[in-house]
């Protein structure tokens, strides 16, 4: 997989990043080894109706697993089974309990294909978007993050949901939670803490700092640039100052 780099880091370098954005995605569509996977999925998604058959051929899970950011369950058969069987109308059933909601929208996607043509190429467009921000962490993780939590956010503010459901979900996925917590200046440690009283803090954290709680307001474009550019800069400045006070250790070792 090739990095996709700025030469610069922090704001500077998202700026720069945002505006290549579009040109970078293009290229990784065009890349030989995402075409191919991409067409491949494409091309057999309609003989792939069942969760057998989707799940015994690798080249379609990894398809499929890598447009919802689940790469890494691709030797999880066992598991990924029982999420695509769950019954999604039955909110005991595994879908709907797993916290981290990329699994639900998984087996939603797959459990009535419906119109092959269209859920094929709206699937293998979230691939390619997914690769690109791979490629992208590949250079700096803290910007593949940031590309994740803002289309996540934007797709929050369309959703009917309520603010607590969906509060939860940005609890239990773990990339956008980094995002919240390093731009709410959270400590990880709080994972530690009941569920309840952890949703209280992010609601609390996310009414000081971004002026409101609701995704309807959060979603917008400014506040979810608010929301990136406070990570990124804080993430900034915890690197500077760790790499600071590596710097001064290895001084003072030096000096020995």
């Amino acid at each position: 997989m090739t990095a996709i780099t700025v030469g610069l880091g922090g704001l500077a370098g998202w700026r720069v990043l945002q505006r290549m954005e579009a040109r970078q995605v293009e290229a990784t569509a065009k890349d030989p080894v995402v075409q191919r996977a991409a067409a491949y999925f494409r091309d057999n998604l309609s003989t792939k109706t069942t969760t057998d058959a989707l799940v015994g051929d690798y080249k379609m899970l990894q398809v499929a697993l890598g447009a919802f950011g689940l790469d890494t369950d691709i030797a999880n058969k066992a598991f990924i089974r029982k999420v695509l069987d769950s019954d999604l109308g039955d909110r005991a059933s595994l879908a709907n309990r797993l916290g981290d909601k990329r699994y639900l929208k998984f087996a939603e996607a797959f459990k009535n294909i419906g119109n092959a043509a269209s859920t094929g190429q709206a699937i293998t467009d979230a691939y390619v978007q997914r690769q690109f921000e791979k490629r992208v962490g590949e250079g700096n993780e803290s910007y593949r993050l940031a590309l994740n939590a803002r289309n996540e956010m934007k797709a929050f503010a369309t959703r009917t949901s309520s603010d607590k459901t969906m509060w939860y979900e940005v609890l239990g996925n773990k990339a956008l939670r980094t995002v919240f917590e390093g731009a709410l200046g959270m400590n990880n440690s709080i994972a530690n803490l009941p569920i309840d009283r952890q949703l209280e803090m992010f609601v609390s954290a996310s009414e000081r700092v971004l002026g409101s709680s609701s995704f309807s307001e959060i979603g917008t474009s400014e506040k979810i640039d608010k929301l990136v550019t406070r990570y990124l800069a804080l993430s900034q400045i915890q690197t500077n100052t760790t790499s600071t006070r590596y710097s001064a250790a290895l001084s003072l070792l030096s000096q020995r």
